[in-house]
C-alpha cells in the first residue's frame, strides 16, 4: 500500500461506508480479529473486538449504535501515513445529526474533533484507536464549572 491507498481506505472505504450506513462494507475494512479502543476524556476506555473477550462488545455494536441514532458525516481530514510500518493516523471533524426518534434528538447536531490511529495487516485495519473531543459537552461542563479531566481544579481561574 502507498500513501493514497491509506487515504482511500480511511476516507472512502471506512468513513464513507459509515456515512452511508453500509455495515457490511464497514466491517470488511477490518481483520476478523480487529480491536477498537475508544478514548474520550476521563471516561473508561471502551474496547470492541472482532472476536470479543469477556466484557467486550463486537465491533459492529459501535456502528449499530452510531448509525441507529445519527446521520454521521466526516470532513477536514489530515493524514499522517507511515507506509513502511503499515500504520497511519488522521485528524478530522465528525458531524452527528440525530435521527428522528433518537434518544439524542434533544441534543441537536454535535460537531466532534477526532484523531484516529490505524494499524493495518494485509491492507485491513487490525487495530484502531479513537480519540475524540466533544466541545458541546465541554461547554456544558464549563457552565457547571467542571472540566473533563478535573484539571485544573474548578476553583482555579486558568
Amino acid at each position: 500500500m502507498q500513501y493514497l491507498d491509506y487515504v482511500q481506505l480511511v476516507e472512502e472505504r471506512y468513513f464513507g461506508n459509515v456515512s452511508r450506513d453500509e455495515q457490511g462494507a464497514v466491517l470488511a475494512c477490518f481483520t476478523h480479529d480487529a480491536e477498537i479502543q475508544i478514548r474520550h476524556g476521563d471516561n473508561p476506555v471502551r474496547i470492541l473486538r472482532g472476536q470479543p473477550l469477556a466484557g467486550d462488545s463486537h465491533l459492529s455494536e459501535f456502528w449499530r449504535y452510531l448509525n441507529g441514532n445519527y446521520r454521521a458525516s466526516f470532513s477536514n481530514f489530515e493524514h499522517f501515513v507511515d507506509v513502511a510500518a503499515h500504520r497511519c493516523a488522521a485528524t478530522f471533524v465528525v458531524t452527528l445529526a440525530p435521527k428522528p426518534g433518537s434518544v439524542h434528538a434533544a441534543e441537536g447536531i454535535q460537531v466532534l474533533q477526532n484523531c484516529n490511529f490505524f494499524w493495518l495487516r494485509d491492507s485491513l485495519i487490525e487495530r484502531m484507536v479513537v480519540y475524540y473531543s466533544n466541545p458541546h459537552i465541554a461547554t456544558g461542563l464549563a457552565a457547571q464549572k467542571k472540566r473533563p479531566t478535573g484539571y485544573p481544579p474548578a476553583d482555579d481561574p486558568g
